[in-house]
This record gives structure tokens, C-alpha cells and sequence, in this order.
């Protein structure tokens, strides 16, 4: 696939493209459980960076590979830092893996092969689907440890599961299940079967359904719900998008091809969007 811009080259992670206006991005320390340590931070917040900058690519995916999503920080990493004067570099302003606190314009999926905790659920929490496994289980165990969820979980969980549910994860560090998760609201759909290719099969399945849309009308409806989302009332928030969103939507080519295609009975074709 022709690219704007080579794809970066990440030590801890693996790109690929399953399907042309996809990145599949798979956490790659199996053996470590695929915690992400300060490089790996730094690499996946140019990874998505990367990715709302490709005009070709429309939807992003994480995953991890082996028997865990993400267990978190690398502990042995944080705890080398304060027993000695060497300090852990600060994470980027997207946050845990680039994602927990990202503002970014496409949208990203999580697809749960496995065991999810601290930082892992902290990135979770900020995606905007999220298909586990069966065996999945969540968890914010940092309170068992000493620390504390600081990469943006906390106000944000809330929002998702309500108070009372989010106080149980984050003052227990209790596992939740997949299926428990999906009750709750935080995960859209359990997948049964192999964990790691079932769940990533399914996420490109909904990857797919996502970019054939109109790009531009992706990005703006996206835009749309994280207001409401972010603590944003509901007329001030449609105020804010239609100001910020509409000149360029009707600017764009793929307004007028959605519309024209519907008319003329065909299947739209979609132009790289330029928002």
C-alpha cells in the first residue's frame, strides 16, 4: 500500500494492514506480557500520530500478541527508577501507549486477546470500541501495588460504567471477565474461540464496516460523541461541532459523492479525506 509518509518502525510493536484502510498495531513483549515501557510509549504515540497524518488509513487497531493484551507498565522498569536518581522520561501527551489520554481524529479499536490491567485498561478506556475474548479479564490492580491509574483512566471510567462500578475496579483492583465488562458497557462484544485470531478477526471485520464510510463524516460524528463523552451539555456541544465542523464537511468532496452516490443508486466512492 502506497503511503503519504513511510510507516515508523517500532522496536516493541508490529504493524501491519489487514485490509487497505487498516493499521493493526500488536503489542510485541509476549514474554513480558506486553507491558509497555518508556520506549514503548514513545513509539506508539508516533505510531497513531503517524496514522491520523495517513491520508490512506481510516481505522486503527491495537491488540497484543501471546496470552495478554497489556498487563500495564513495565513494574521493573518503574521501580529501577525509585530505587536510583534515574528517572523514567515522562510520557507523552497521549498518554499510557499513546492512547489513554489521545485526542486523535481517527478511530481506534481495541481488540482484547487477553489478560488486561492497569495501563492496559487505561488505554481501553479511551478507544472507541473495544472486542475481547472470552478469556478476557480487566482490572486496575495498581492500588495493590502502591501507585496509582494517573494516565487518565479515573475520570474517564466513570463515564463509561458509572460511579459505583468504577469505584469497585479502581478501590479493589478485583478482575472483572469479558462478560461481566460487556454488562457493564465497557467492552461492545465477546468473541468466542481463539483468542487472539478470533478477536482480531472480528475487529477487522468491524474495521471494514467503519472505513467503508465517508471518512470526513467518520471523523465529524466521532468528534460529535466525545463531546458528549468529555462532560460537554448537549446544545453547547452540537454549537461546538456545527461551528468547528460543518464549513469543511460541506467543503469536502465525499459530502457531495455520498449524496450524488445515493441518488444514482451505486456505492459511493470515497475520496482520502482532507479534514
Amino acid at each position: 500500500m502506497p503511503f503519504k509518509t513511510p510507516p515508523p518502525t517500532p522496536q516493541y510493536s508490529l504493524l501491519t494492514f489487514p485490509t487497505p484502510h487498516t493499521l493493526l498495531v500488536t503489542l510485541a513483549r509476549p514474554k513480558d506480557l506486553n507491558c509497555i515501557n518508556s520506549t514503548g510509549h514513545a513509539e506508539l504515540h508516533e505510531i497513531w500520530q503517524w496514522m491520523d497524518d495517513e491520508p490512506s488509513l481510516r481505522v486503527g487497531i491495537i491488540t497484543g500478541q501471546g496470552r495478554a493484551f497489556c498487563a500495564g507498565a513495565d513494574l521493573k522498569e518503574w521501580n529501577k527508577s525509585t530505587q536510583s536518581s534515574e528517572k523514567r522520561p515522562p510520557p507523552p501527551p497521549s498518554g499510557f501507549g499513546g492512547l489513554s489520554r489521545r485526542t486523535g481524529k481517527k478511530p481506534i479499536i481495541a481488540a482484547v486477546n487477553g489478560l488486561c490491567l492497569g495501563g492496559g485498561c487505561e488505554i481501553i478506556t479511551n478507544t472507541d470500541l473495544v472486542i475481547a475474548s472470552e478469556s478476557a479479564f480487566f482490572g486496575f490492580p495498581e492500588v495493590q501495588r502502591g501507585v496509582v491509574a494517573w494516565a487518565g483512566a479515573l475520570p474517564r471510567i466513570v463515564r463509561t460504567i458509572g460511579k459505583q462500578r468504577a469505584m469497585e475496579m479502581v478501590l479493589t483492583g478485583r478482575r472483572v471477565s469479558a462478560r461481566e465488562a460487556e454488562r457493564w458497557g465497557f467492552v461492545n462484544e465477546v468473541v468466542v474461540g481463539d483468542e487472539e485470531e478470533g478477536v482480531v478477526k472480528r475487529a477487522v471485520e468491524v474495521a471494514v464496516q467503519i472505513a467503508a464510510n465517508s471518512p470526513d463524516a467518520v471523523i465529524v460524528s466521532r468528534e460529535g460523541v466525545k463531546m458528549g463523552w468529555e462532560g460537554v451539555g448537549a446544545e453547547e456541544g452540537t454549537r461546538l461541532l456545527v461551528e468547528a465542523w460543518e464549513k469543511k464537511l460541506n467543503d469536502g468532496e465525499n459530502i457531495k459523492e455520498g449524496l450524488r452516490a445515493f441518488v444514482e443508486k451505486r456505492k459511493p466512492q470515497w475520496v482520502e479525506s482532507k479534514l
